[in-house]
């Protein structure tokens, strides 16, 4: 049975993340505001979807501390935070080597065993 505990407080910045970046639609306004401010109006208008579930996407994205939000007058000006990506990157890095390792050694073990596998087995020698 598999045991589910609830996240440790240090990893919910990362799993807040994770998460954001997890739906196709966050990932595109994360990759239109790489290319500078806009308004959450600009930034639903490519999206069949109403202003409102834009903007539930975005609170999503803020909680995530992925963009930061600006009034100016009553406009909403939306940017791009990278700090968590590169958070997240780094993570998955740490891990990525940590796994490539652990399978090079894996890999080391199986040759070994495949070597060993295939050479003649030498025949006892008779004792008299």
């Amino acid at each position: 049975m598999v045991e589910h505990h609830p996240p440790a407080p240090q990893s919910q910045p990362l799993d807040d993340t994770l998460m954001a970046i997890a739906d196709p639609t966050r990932r595109a306004i994360l990759q239109r505001l790489a290319g500078g401010e806009a308004r959450v109006t600009d930034l639903a208008r490519p999206f069949a979807m109403s202003l409102n579930a834009i903007s539930k996407h975005i609170r999503v994205l803020e909680r995530a501390r992925l963009v930061r939000r600006r009034r100016s007058g009553r406009e909403h000006l939306l940017s791009l935070d990278p700090a968590p990506l590169d958070e997240a990157a780094a993570w998955i890095e740490t891990h990525r080597t940590r796994w490539s390792a652990q399978l090079h050694a894996l890999d080391a073990i199986l040759q070994a065993e495949d070597a060993a596998e295939r050479s003649p087995s030498t025949p006892l020698t008779e004792q008299t």
